[in-house]
């Protein structure tokens, strides 16, 4: 078997999918249920289930899109198996929290938030450390461990 290009990349976009329609799913249920076809039709179930999915649209794709450049830069790592996997569990537990569970939307929340600001941040800094390197500055960009 030919290895693969980009894995963690690839198992996290799918995830992601997957989690999507777990999310579209859990809308159109409560959307079923309470026989309303547009709108939320002031049903705070629906309400709850249509913001947990919205907020996955507004934020995952950045991740993803992060994860996946990352990787192509660094190469794969077991850090960033590591910011997959917890990607993927705050994402679902946020909607979780969207219908209740105690500390779950705020962990996952949290998390998104942290990974955004690490992933960005370390995206930024990557092009930054390799001019400042290639150019004689004492500054080196280390590989990721793992």
């Amino acid at each position: 078997m030919q290895s693969i290009t980009l894995p963690i990349t690839l198992v996290t976009a799918g995830g992601a999918s997957i989690i999507a329609l777990w999310l579209g799913l859990r809308a159109g249920r409560v959307r079923s249920g309470a026989k309303i076809s547009i709108g939320d039709g002031g049903n705070a179930a629906l309400i709850a289930r249509m913001r947990a999915q919205a907020n996955y649209v507004e934020y995952a794709p950045f991740i993803v899109m992060l994860i996946a450049l990352l990787e192509y830069t660094t190469g794969t790592s077991t850090w960033l198996w590591v910011v997959a996997i917890l990607f993927l569990i705050a994402r679902v537990a946020h909607p979780f929290g969207m219908d209740g569970t105690k500390g779950a939307r705020e962990f996952g929340t949290f998390v998104t938030f942290l990974l955004l600001l690490g992933l960005g941040g370390y995206a930024i800094a990557l092009p930054l450390i390799a001019h400042y390197s290639a150019h004689g500055a004492v500054i080196e960009a280390a590989p990721p461990a793992g």
